[in-house]
């Protein structure tokens, strides 16, 4: 397989100060410059929106903000990272952290819903559901108000040979449970996934 090594990542500030910091990832050196700045244009949007979301239209003040992120795949041209934002507000009971997960086809040079990562007609949610409710059951998890089916669009990331679906906080559990976090083995979806795609590639074991 060509081209398969890692993308370059630097580490981008935004902000000033311990309190109010915001790293976010910036990809570099890449053969492809017009991909690399579409990459590092959506990481940069998504970003700002983590930052409107937790500051934009709030009547109390922000005391502190701390932004990150975590590249969970690099690898088989498939670059898949997570940006978190940490933000409390003045007087509030606890701060709030919202998660958002990107994940590039490089192959392809798209960013990837998790419709992308299967076959067409494929009845992913369906199988993705099944396959969480049986976790939350093993794992005794907590639920606010019981789980029916993810989102077509639920937040997801790729972390080597596991999908990763995870959940905001309060979405299906209480705040002190933190982010509910579901790996699926791409082997227990082989027969669903879209064989060119960031899961079938990953689920090729050289």
């Amino acid at each position: 397989m060509l081209n398969t090594l890692p993308v370059s990542i630097e580490p981008v500030k935004i902000g000033s100060g311990p309190e109010k910091t915001v790293f976010y990832p910036k990809v570099t050196g890449m053969q492809n410059q017009g991909l690399e700045r579409s990459i590092n244009r959506t990481i940069a949007y998504q970003t700002q929106q983590l930052i409107n979301q937790q500051a934009g239209d709030m009547p109390t003040t922000v005391v502190q903000m701390i932004g990150s992120y975590e590249i969970k795949n690099n690898q088989r041209q498939v670059l898949s990272l997570s940006l978190s934002n940490y933000t409390y507000h003045d007087h509030a009971a606890h701060g709030m952290t919202y998660i958002k997960s990107l994940t590039f086809d490089l192959q392809k040079g798209k960013l990837c819903e998790l419709k992308d990562l299967f076959k067409p007609g494929s009845d992913y949610v369906k199988r993705l559901s099944n396959l969480i409710r049986t976790q939350i059951k093993q794992r005794d998890i907590q639920l606010l108000n019981g789980f029916t089916d993810i989102r077509p669009d639920q937040d997801f990331y790729i972390a080597d040979k596991a999908l990763v679906i995870y959940f905001q906080l309060y979405e299906i559990t209480p705040y002190v449970f933190g982010f509910p976090m579901f790996p699926i083995s791409v082997f227990d979806l082989q027969d669903i996934i879209d064989e060119n795609g960031p899961l079938g590639r990953m689920a090729v074991n050289n």
